[in-house]
C-alpha cells in the first residue's frame, strides 16, 4: 500500500501522465477533437449566461459592502478606525472566495454538460486507453435502452449525493463569519468528488457497477483520488483552458482506474469472489 503522502501526490500527477500518454499515442487525438468542439460551444454559452453576470453581481455586492462598512466605521470612535482596514481586507477575501466559487461552479457545469454531450467519443477514448494500458478490455453489454437508463440514474444519484452533502454543511454555514468560507470549501470538496466520479465513470460504467460500488472504490483509493479530483476540478475551473481540459481529465481518469482501481477489483476477485461487485439488474 502506498504511503498516504506519496499516494496524494501521485493522484495529482495523472493529468500530466494523461498529456504524456496522448502525445505518445497520437491515434487517440481523433477521439479528443470533437469533444473539444462541443466544450467550446458549451463553454461560450456558460460564460455569457453565468460568468459575466456573476462577476457583475459580485462587484455590486463588493461596492455595497464597502459603502456599509464606511458608514459603520464613521460611527465608531476614532481609536477604532483601524477596524475599517480590517473590514476592507475581509471584504477582499470574501470577494475572492465568491469569484473562486463562481469559477468552480462554471467549471463543474462544463464538466456535466461536456461529459454528457461528449459521451460517445469519451466512451471510445476510454476503451482505447484501457486496451493500450492493460492489453485487454472488460465490458458488460446491456443494450442501448438500459445504458440510457443507467446514465440518467447516475446523474440523479450524483444530484442526491450533492444535495445530501450540502445539507450536512448547512449548520456550519449558519455560523457568523464562516458562511462564505464553508460555502467555498464545502462547494469545492463536493464538486471535486463529483468530477472525480465523472472522469472515472467511463471505465467503471463498462463494468456496470452500482453507484455505491463506484463511490466506494473512489473513497477507498483516497488520498490519491482526493488529489486527483482537486487537480481536475482546478483545471476545469480555469476559463478558456477548461475547454480542452475535460478530454484530458477523462484520459487521466481512465489511467487512474487502470493503475489504482482495477487492481482492487482483481484483488477482490482473488480473495473474495462472492464479494465481487455485481452489475445492476
Amino acid at each position: 500500500m502506498d504511503n498516504p503522502i506519496t499516494s496524494f501526490f501521485a493522484g495529482a500527477t495523472y493529468p500530466l501522465r494523461a498529456a504524456h500518454f496522448l502525445t505518445k499515442n497520437p491515434s487517440l487525438l481523433g477521439y479528443v477533437a470533437m469533444p473539444i468542439g462541443v466544450n467550446v460551444i458549451v463553454g461560450v454559452a456558460l460564460y455569457l449566461s453565468l460568468l459575466l453576470p456573476g462577476l457583475r453581481t459580485i462587484d455590486q455586492w463588493a461596492i455595497a459592502f464597502s459603502g456599509r462598512l464606511a458608514q459603520w466605521v464613521a460611527a465608531l470612535p476614532v481609536w477604532l478606525a483601524f477596524l475599517g482596514g480590517l473590514g476592507a481586507g475581509l471584504g477582499w477575501i470574501l470577494q475572492g472566495l465568491l469569484i473562486l466559487l463562481l469559477l468552480v461552479a462554471i467549471g463543474f457545469l462544463l464538466v456535466q454538460f461536456g461529459t454528457l454531450l461528449g459521451a460517445p467519443w469519451y466512451g471510445k477514448l476510454s476503451e482505447k486507453l484501457e486496451t493500450l494500458r492493460t492489453g485487454q478490455l472488460e465490458s458488460i453489454e446491456v443494450g442501448i435502452v438500459r445504458d440510457i437508463g443507467r446514465a440518467l440514474l447516475f446523474e440523479l444519484k450524483k444530484l442526491c449525493l450533492a444535495l445530501g452533502l450540502g445539507v450536512g454543511l448547512t449548520p456550519l454555514g449558519a455560523v457568523p463569519g464562516l458562511s462564505a468560507i464553508v460555502a467555498t470549501s464545502g462547494g469545492v470538496a463536493i464538486a471535486s468528488l463529483l468530477v472525480c466520479l465523472d472522469f472515472l465513470d467511463p471505465a467503471l460504467e463498462r463494468r456496470r457497477l452500482r453507484f455505491r460500488q463506484k463511490l466506494g472504490l473512489i473513497l477507498r483509493s483516497c488520498p490519491a483520488s482526493t488529489s486527483f479530483g482537486l487537480v481536475c476540478l482546478t483545471l476545469v475551473s480555469i476559463p478558456l483552458l477548461n475547454l480542452v481540459m475535460v478530454p484530458l481529465c477523462i484520459t487521466a481518469g481512465t489511467l487512474f482506474f487502470c493503475d489504482r482501481l482495477q487492481p482492487r477489483l482483481l484483488s477482490s476477485d482473488r480473495t473474495s469472489p462472492e464479494n465481487l461487485p455485481k452489475p445492476e439488474n
